[in-house]
């Protein structure tokens, strides 16, 4: 027997356009130069917000993907956490300190949301479904527990100058490993995780269209021309290459751990938004020349590698390619000894990251083509 395929619900669009807000919110933090280049302290700030916010998005993914109904209830959940991202997004800033309060209660309030709804649906679970209990039961703790930390966490800031709050994560992080086997006992859908997940990536390129519009500013001249094609270009085979992971080689069909295929996402996404925020600071001359040129690389090396690292929810003859990652590292050393060199000379650098970008892609297309034979 097959299982129905779960379709992605007009509710869940409507909540991801927060998101959109949500990651504009988050790479404007990363826009503040000091010295000539982003400040580890503020660096430090966007990972933990943008962490918090994916973490915020996947729980209810997932709540979504194995419970969701579609029900008034679940609307009318989703719509009150909407209102409350508005308020997290509003303490999203480089002065984070004043908002401290606005951000952690707007936040603990969203997870004891989600926990309600778990324990709403263990309510029901208990009468039709009680296979379901256990997991149900785990996840419902997990965020009660983990409302409560954020909870305390302000009054401890208030009290000691300690932003406990991010720690938070962490204790997520464990339990999802040490739960592992719980969360298991219900499936999730994986063709619907990977089919939202890639709307989350569409969204983080759009922000990145967004970003690269600074370079059609100002008069038609041939470098002008030159510079937006070359972001065009960039962000066209950035995009090829992940669309074509997504619809030729990932195995949607599969039975797969969706928490790793997140993780893996998280850097995906948060590479993109570094490749951004470098390719708006190479035309910002007060943006020192070395550590922009040093945040495109590095990204575009992010970005490739845990692109490259889904080939592990690949169909079965798709996997274990030795022969493809030797390429990629081999073409990633390349890049980067040609980046070193020409790092001064804009016009050679971004025709560099170009070719980087299409060999990436090329390796993807003859990768899925030589499976094929």
């Amino acid at each position: 027997m097959q299982n129905e395929e779960k379709k992605v619900e007009y509710l869940e669009l409507v909540y991801d356009l927060i998101f959109v807000y949500i990651i504009g919110r988050n790479n404007s933090l990363i826009h503040h130069v000091q010295d000539g280049f982003i400040s580890g302290s503020i660096y430090l700030t966007y990972l933990v917000c943008s962490v918090i916010a994916l973490f915020i998005w996947y729980q209810t993914t997932l709540f979504i993907n194995r419970y969701g109904t579609n029900g008034r209830l679940e609307h009318i959940g989703i719509f009150i956490n909407m209102y409350l991202l508005y308020y997290m997004a509003q303490g999203t800033r480089v002065d984070w300190q004043g908002y401290y309060a606005r951000y952690n209660v707007a936040w603990g309030l969203i997870v004891l949301n989600l926990a309600g709804m778990y324990l709403y649906r263990r309510r029901v679970a208990s009468k039709n479904a009680p296979w379901e209990m256990a997991q149900i039961t785990s996840v419902a703790r997990t965020l009660l527990i983990m409302a409560g930390l954020i909870f305390v966490s302000v009054p401890v800031y208030y009290a000691t100058g300690l932003p406990l709050s991010p720690l938070v994560l962490v204790y997520g992080l464990i339990d999802s490993i040490v739960s592992r086997n719980v969360n298991q006992l219900v499936a999730v859908d994986f063709s619907h995780l990977t089919e939202r997940v890639m709307l989350y990536v569409v969204f983080t390129f759009g922000e990145m269209i967004i970003g690269i519009s600074g370079y059609f500013e100002g008069g038609i001249t041939l470098r002008n021309v030159f510079f937006s094609l070359m972001a065009f270009l960039i962000v066209v085979g950035l995009f090829l290459s992940y669309g074509f992971f997504y619809d030729h080689i990932i195995d949607r069909e599969a039975y797969a751990n969706a928490n790793i295929y997140m993780q893996i996402h998280i850097f995906l996404i948060v590479a993109l938004n570094n490749i951004t925020t470098a390719m708006e600071f190479m035309q910002e001359e007060e943006v020192a020349v070395i550590p922009k040129n040093i945040m495109l690389v590095a990204s575009f090396l992010v970005y490739f590698l845990f692109l490259f690292l889904l080939e592990g929810f690949a169909k079965k003859k798709e996997q274990g390619n030795r022969r493809l990652l030797g390429l990629v590292l081999l073409l990633s050393l390349m890049f980067v000894g040609l980046m070193v060199i020409c790092y001064l000379y804009p016009h050679t650098s971004i025709t560099v990251s170009v070719l980087y970008v299409y060999a990436m892609f090329g390796l993807v297309y003859w990768f899925r083509e030589s499976i094929k034979k």
